[in-house]
């Protein structure tokens, strides 16, 4: 079989023909936008998550849909396919360790800093619906319930307009509180009148703290100010080893000097922005500030 013919060969049925050329062509649009490896075994997802967007356009297939999305006047659907594509899992106090270092070990400082006069400036990136960053604000609450006095302020960013949207809500069901202390839900969550879910909103004294803004990590960062604390946790893993190398430089220039990032269990900083952290914790990486001054 010609590689012609090949390409051409459905690599999944149903009610349109997924080609492999066809995710080609997607994996390469995923890839130029938002910097994400889409590996051929994720091709029943891609089938899964698309034909809906097909259908929703009124298309044909997904040849007709590769050409609809790189078309220059096609950016909301690009946004629409990376939403599609990616997976947000995310949960309040995800990975506790984090929290209990940046309560213990990294914000006393910070705030004593906010109390004498000073800024305190977070930045989550890749807040997904919000959980990650009103995890961090309601630790912030734990220590310093008069924070709205001070200039303590977190930067909560996501490629995904969708989760932008719902973060800003700050609602959630039922299921999504289980791991927060019971003191923590009574004092900080408010609950919603009437049936249906979400019904619990995040108390307004969080909500303040935090400032939802949609961003590709591969565009432009528009932030003048450097951080003290960054988290970016179970995000850099979708990327490819380069684009990781990437990401960690970049966080690397925008953190203070003894600033903090926080990255998920199975990340590790690489390239040559790993000679500008040192591990303080699990996966919790202090800058040693020998970069970006």
């Amino acid at each position: 079989m010609s590689q012609a013919a090949h390409g051409r060969e459905g690599i999944v049925a149903g009610e349109y023909l997924l080609t492999a050329d066809d995710f080609t062509r997607i994996a390469a649009l995923l890839h130029d936008h938002a910097g994400i490896h889409l590996a051929e075994t994720k091709a029943a997802l891609v089938y899964a998550r698309l034909a809906k967007r097909i259908r929703a356009l009124g298309l044909e297939n997904f040849r007709d849909y590769c050409s609809y999305v790189a078309r220059s006047d096609s950016a909301d659907e690009r946004q629409q396919m990376v939403a599609a594509l990616t997976t947000n899992v995310t949960r309040f106090f995800r990975e506790g360790h984090h929290f209990e270092h940046l309560k213990t070990r990294v914000l006393p400082r910070l705030l004593d800093h906010a109390r004498a006069g000073g800024e305190v400036r977070i930045w989550s990136a890749g807040c997904s619906n919000g959980q990650e960053p009103y995890t961090i604000a309601l630790v912030i609450l734990s220590l310093m319930p008069d924070v709205a006095r001070h200039d303590v302020k977190i930067l909560a960013t996501d490629i995904d307009p969708n989760m932008i949207e719902e973060a800003r809500a700050g609602q959630y069901g039922e299921s999504a509180l289980t791991d927060l202390p019971k003191d923590m839900r009574n004092r900080w969550f408010r609950k919603i009148p009437g049936a249906g879910a979400p019904n619990w909103r995040i108390a307004d004294e969080a909500r303040e703290i935090v400032a939802f803004r949609e961003l590709n990590l591969f565009a432009r960062w528009p932030m003048r100010r450097r951080f003290d604390i960054v988290f970016c946790r179970n995000v850099v893993i979708y990327f490819e080893k380069a684009r990781q190398a990437e990401l960690w430089q970049r966080f690397s220039d925008i953190l203070k000097p003894q600033g903090h990032l926080y990255i998920g269990h199975s990340e590790r900083v690489s390239g040559q922005a790993a000679q500008h952290f040192a591990a303080d914790g699990i996966t919790t990486w202090r800058h040693t500030g020998r970069a970006g001054q």
